[in-house]
C-alpha cells in the first residue's frame, strides 16, 4: 500500500468520528427537553457507517478501504412520559414527553469517538514521520 493512501483511509476515519462527535453533542445538548407529545419528543440521534472500497486494483494492489457514512438515523427507543400537570407543555391528560437520550450512553460514545479521532490523526502523523524520514536518507 502507498504511504499516500494511508491519508485516505485515516481521513475518512476522521470525517466519520466527526460526525458522530457532533450528533453526541446534539444528543447530549437535547438530553433534557420536553415535549407535549410522543411524536415531537427529541430522539437520539445516531449515525450509520460503513466500509467502503476507495480507489482501484492497481498491480496486485487492493484499493484502499475507507468509512463511508450512510446516514444519521433516529433512535426507536421508547421516549419517557411524566406527569406535570403544571408545565405549559403538558398535553390534555398533563403528561409531557422526555427525549430518549441516554446521557452515559453518549458519554461514552463521545469518549469511543474521540479516541478513535486521536488514533487516526497519529496515524497520519506517523506516516508524515514516516516519509520525512524516507526523503531524509536522500541527503
Amino acid at each position: 500500500m502507498s504511504l499516500f493512501k494511508i491519508f485516505d483511509v485515516a481521513g475518512s476515519g476522521m470525517a466519520a468520528q466527526s460526525l458522530r462527535l457532533n450528533t453526541v453533542a446534539s444528543n447530549i445538548a437535547n438530553a433534557d427537553s420536553v415535549a407535549s407529545s410522543s411524536d415531537a419528543a427529541y430522539r437520539a440521534k445516531e449515525p450509520l457507517f460503513a466500509t467502503v472500497q476507495r480507489g482501484l486494483a492497481v498491480k496486485g494492489e487492493e484499493g484502499t478501504q475507507g468509512v463511508q457514512v450512510l446516514g444519521v438515523t433516529e433512535s426507536q427507543a421508547a421516549v419517557e412520559s411524566r406527569y406535570e400537570p403544571g408545565n405549559p407543555l403538558a398535553d390534555g391528560d398533563g403528561y409531557v414527553y422526555a427525549s430518549n437520550v441516554n446521557p452515559v450512553d453518549e458519554l461514552v460514545n463521545m469518549i469511543s469517538a474521540s479516541r478513535s479521532y486521536q488514533n487516526n490523526v497519529e496515524v497520519m502523523n506517523s506516516t508524515r514521520q514516516l516519509m520525512q524520514k524516507t526523503l531524509d536518507l536522500g541527503k
